[in-house]
């Protein structure tokens, strides 16, 4: 894509969706690291199902440890991986309350030491409360990089950079959520549906599916 290209592309997507945001459920930066993390390999429905009831009870990594890992466990026990993940939580929780006073750190530095956060939940945490210009790449983003030619990489750090590279003010805030959501929608993994897709004319996939499948 060129330059003009992109401008266009993320013009389209805004104007299709002026705000957008993670659909995680939460209600302090605490929740949101607790919520994006458990995120991965699960879908955001089945977090917001398993933490709607935990997020009432847990507030704060101080209460969060008062739970327990086996209280835990019984909150998210429908999520993948959950055992690992309560193990995770429970270790970044006490992290937290031993080297940051409770508080989340501001800085991908800092935020990749806790248990159970990579770069990419970084980059969420980054994006969504500290309003720092980050690109979370996740599988919808790395498909639709690749796809659209707007960020071609193999690996997500590829993406990233190239998507740090490329996209152009006013969008680098919301384009993480633009290029996720437009994955999960309309850039869909095994049928695209370009029919109905707003920058359909910008992209460079070559196997476009231009009609609606019957059925659908």
């Amino acid at each position: 894509m060129t330059k003009d290209q992109i401008f266009e592309f993320f013009r389209r997507l805004a104007e299709d969706n002026p705000d957008p945001e993670t659909e995680l459920e939460y209600g302090n930066c605490y929740q949101l690291v607790v919520a994006v993390a458990l995120s991965a390999q699960a879908t955001d429905v089945g977090v917001n199902k398993a933490t709607r009831t935990l997020f009432r009870e847990v507030e704060t990594p101080q209460q969060m440890l008062a739970l327990g890992e086996d209280g835990l466990k019984e909150h998210i026990k429908t999520i993948g991986l959950f055992n690992s993940k309560a193990k995770n939580v429970i270790l970044l929780s006490q992290l937290l309350v031993d080297e940051y006073g409770g508080e989340v750190p501001d800085t991908r530095e800092d935020l990749v030491r806790l248990p159970g956060v990579g770069r990419k939940t970084a980059n969420v945490v980054l994006n969504c409360w500290f309003r720092q210009e980050t690109f979370a790449v996740d599988t919808h983003i790395l498909r639709v990089g690749n796809r659209t030619g707007l960020a071609k990489g193999k690996t997500p750090e590829q993406v990233e950079a190239k998507l740090e590279k490329r996209v152009p003010q006013p969008f680098r805030l919301g384009a993480h959520h633009w290029l996720i959501l437009h994955g999960r929608y309309v850039c869909k993994a095994r049928t695209p549906e370009c029919w109905r897709c707003p920058v359909v004319d910008l992209c460079s996939f070559k196997k476009k599916v231009l009609e609606k499948p019957k059925g659908r």
